[in-house]
């Protein structure tokens, strides 16, 4: 038991320290199995060279599996979908095809053209459920810190989807994890680029475009998150979805920050806090169906 512990909080304080950055998560990609998914790599959704993503699929299925869109995290400024193979593994090992897209990143373009990307790749998506073996009632979005902006902006933000000739209701869902909805005024120097601060409308918010025609969500957050305020984001944003009649789940958990909010989603890290059930029982619900009440809310 001793031995298996200290394996255990050495997996744990590796992750904390890893997922600071896009090289860190690749080291965590090479703790998780490679033998449970179908690979399809480095796919165009667009013309630029980082409008690219990565298809993860279950190794079989006796019909059309339900299908999530993931948006990594890096104050939109980092990041790169190679460093993400823990989370596709992650849902494709439990039947749930996964898309880790990158997009453009700031300084060279700012967040409207970010969410235009994050919206192609979900166009995307939909152009080829069939092909990958998913069902196009069940496509979610799906993300991490900034990459949960851009999910919950397409999710409630009918501009973004619209321009591809989507609305937020063809959605089956969204998760949103540790994301920043409602971060005016921004006081990171990042930040403040991609937003062209001070000059960043009101309506760049999510939780400005919370309304009752949302999609089904699911909110996950550290519940001592110093990077992001669970308080003002994840937990403002449920209680504003709730009062509008949206099935929302909102949990926030213990032992985790901000980056292993995500990190223990990978196989070897699962043990840690019961994020991997939450999104995959979530994403893996019928049409229609209403998140689980949660007993301790």
């Amino acid at each position: 038991m001793g031995t298996r512990m200290t394996r255990r909080t050495g997996l744990f304080a590796a992750a904390a320290a890893l997922l600071q950055g896009c090289s860190a998560t690749r080291a965590l990609d090479a703790l998780v199995p490679s033998d449970t998914y179908r690979g399809r790599m480095d796919i165009a959704y667009g013309s630029v060279a980082r409008q690219r993503l990565d298809a993860y699929l279950p190794l079989r299925s006796d019909a059309p599996v339900p299908l999530a869109v993931f948006f990594y995290g890096g104050s939109w400024t980092r990041g790169e979908r190679a460093g993400y193979r823990f989370v596709g593994e992650a849902l494709a090992a439990r039947g749930i095809a996964t898309l880790v897209a990158d997009y453009r990143l700031s300084p060279q373009v700012g967040w409207r053209e970010i969410l235009q990307d994050c919206a192609q790749a979900t166009r995307w998506a939909f152009d080829n459920a069939q092909s990958l073996g998913a069902d196009a009632r069940r496509i979610h979005v799906f993300g991490h810190s900034a990459g949960a902006y851009n999910a919950a902006m397409l999710a409630l933000d009918a501009r973004w989807l619209g321009a591809q000739g989507l609305s937020p209701r063809a959605l089956a869902g969204w998760v949103g994890i540790a994301g920043p909805y409602d971060f005016l005024p921004i006081r990171d120097p990042e930040t403040q680029v991609a937003f062209g601060w001070p000059g960043t409308p009101p309506d760049s918010q999510p939780l400005v475009h919370a309304s009752a025609e949302a999609p089904r969500t699911l909110l996950l957050a550290a519940q001592n998150d110093t990077v992001v305020s669970p308080q003002r984001s994840t937990v403002a944003l449920a209680r504003r979805l709730e009062a509008l009649g949206v099935p929302v789940r909102m949990r926030l958990l213990e032992r985790l920050n901000h980056a292993t909010a995500l990190g223990v989603l990978a196989t070897p890290l699962q043990w840690m806090a019961p994020v991997h059930g939450e999104v995959v029982g979530f994403l893996s619900a019928q049409p229609g169906a209403a998140p689980p009440a949660d007993p301790a809310r």
